[in-house]
């Protein structure tokens, strides 16, 4: 008989192996696993009195704080799956995102709910606030003490290239797996701590969170980026490993000067696109450890990862897959050839499952025998080192958030005077990449760059709208009549634009 592979409640069990190790840091304050278990035990008691039942999916927006983590927790105790909000993204994308993946609860706090009234239209009486939460009263519940790998543990949007989010299935066998394969590369040590100030709805974030109660280390957790307080916490060497995006390195680096880390940290764990080859000579001049990684949401979180020793060998690389994964470059319907560009196609157990109620894209997306086509055009050398020459075609990245013109242009026109518009990824120091908007407008009218900025502004996240504006009177186009991105950015960049 087939019995379904299942893994005991990690939280559980770690509090069980280890209890009186420490878990959580907050500003100063810590928890033990034990004490964690038992907030996380209160905290779903709370819940459950509130409603919340076994099979539920709970959105989740919320701030980086220790309450967050309590929650996350809780959702897994109780046996419901959570749906990651952003909490940067305006009140229409919110709505899109709780009315496609159809959750029963909101979990959000005071803060974050004012501009957001429409909420209650949707789920009327199914709005918990986090504030509130720890005055209800506690109802007894069966605990979940095994995740069934197979089922479903979290879903989080990413935007599609047809400009329309996807909720991205990811399993507790898709979280253990990224964490093995993570712990793999990265061994452990018994002073480990990992400093996260990347946002936990980010998978980024909540990868942190499952590893934690897997290694039994704990997670120094940040409100917000301050490179000021992370950099006091690195030399005083109360961290061992830190996840950052490109910008978040820079500012820590600009902001270090002279000083040097502590030698106990050991990694900086870099996602979100490839770092300057400038950044990368000072890191190394410094002995700062700097792994480069590629990974999405899908992937949940890192496939590839670039080790230091690698990182001005291999410059522009994101390095080899991990473990348990695999990655391959497809083209013409074939494995390509070392530096033959081609689509990346990943398979691995931390690979998703596939999108919510997405049939048509999981089709062409997943193989039968577990491939991704990832979307990513990239390439590898004669040694299997990867390198990602565009993000999901024309996906920018901006201070690590991910920004498809696709999703912009769909904004942009929907202003009664827009013939045609672009948005491209412009080379920034300071955040990688910034949207540039490129519009085309109709005969007879003349369209204000204020005009679009407060279309965009009015219903796109802040990091999502065109921080510049430019005016053509054509675009230039495919000979199927495609506009073509990776032109306009180079017309901009080598400043043949005008």
């Amino acid at each position: 008989m087939l019995v379904e592979e299942t893994l005991p409640n990690w939280l559980l069990k770690r509090a069980y192996l280890t209890p009186d190790r420490i878990a959580l840091i907050f500003n100063n304050k810590k928890w033990t696993f034990k004490q964690l278990k038992e907030d996380v035990i209160s905290t779903a008691k709370k819940l459950h009195f509130a409603g919340v039942q076994k099979g539920d999916r709970v959105a989740v927006l919320l701030k980086n704080h220790p309450n967050t983590v309590m929650i996350i927790h809780a959702l897994q105790l109780l046996g419901c799956e959570a749906v990651l909000l952003n909490i940067r993204l305006q009140e229409k994308e919110l709505l899109f995102q709780i009315t496609d993946s159809e959750v029963k609860f909101l979990i959000t706090e005071e803060e974050l709910l004012p501009n957001k009234i429409n909420f209650h239209s949707h789920l009327p009486n199914a709005i918990l606030i986090n504030e509130q939460i720890q005055d209800l009263k506690e109802k007894e519940f069966e605990y979940v003490t095994e995740f069934r790998k197979n089922a479903v543990c979290t879903i989080m949007y990413t935007s599609g290239t047809t400009g329309f989010p996807k909720g991205v299935l990811q399993t507790y066998g898709n979280h253990w797996s990224s964490a093995i394969g993570n712990i793999l590369n990265l061994g452990l040590q018994e002073n480990d701590a990992w400093l996260t100030a990347v946002p936990l709805f980010h998978i980024s974030g909540y990868s942190i969170l499952i590893r934690s109660v897997l290694y039994g280390i704990p997670v120094i957790l940040y409100d917000k980026f301050d490179e000021k307080r992370i950099n006091q916490d690195l030399i005083a060497g109360k961290a061992t490993i830190v996840s950052v995006v490109t910008a978040m390195l820079q500012r820590l680096i600009d902001n270090l000067g002279e000083r040097e880390y502590h030698p106990a940290l050991r990694c900086f764990l870099l996602g979100g696109g490839p770092a300057p080859v400038t950044l990368l000579k000072a890191c190394k001049s410094k002995g700062i450890p700097v792994f480069q990684s590629y990974g999405m949401t899908e992937t949940s979180s890192q496939i590839v990862t670039l080790s230091p020793e690698d990182s001005l060998e291999k410059i522009g690389s994101a390095g080899k897959p991990l473990f348990l994964s695999e990655v391959k470059i497809i083209t013409d319907n074939k494995i390509a050839k070392p530096m033959e560009i081609g689509e990346i196609v990943v398979k691995g157990p931390n690979v998703t499952i596939g999108y919510y109620k997405r049939e048509e894209t999981n089709e062409k997306s997943f193989t039968r025998d577990g491939w991704f086509y990832t979307g990513d055009v990239g390439y590898m050398d004669e040694e299997g080192f990867l390198f990602v020459i565009d993000r999901r075609s024309d996906l920018i990245i901006s201070g690590g958030e991910n920004i498809y013109p696709a999703e912009v242009e769909n904004v942009i026109q929907t202003h009664p005077g827009i013939l045609e518009a672009a948005v491209v990824g412009i080379t920034d120091e300071k955040w990688g990449q910034i949207p540039y908007g490129i519009f085309v407008e109709k005969d007879g009218w003349h369209v204000e760059e204020q005009e679009l900025q407060k279309l965009c502004e009015e219903q796109l996240a802040k990091f999502k709208v065109p921080k510049k504006w430019l005016k053509t009177t054509n675009l230039p186009k495919t000979a199927s009549n495609k506009i073509m991105r990776r032109r306009l950015r180079e017309m901009i960049e080598n400043n043949e634009w005008g």
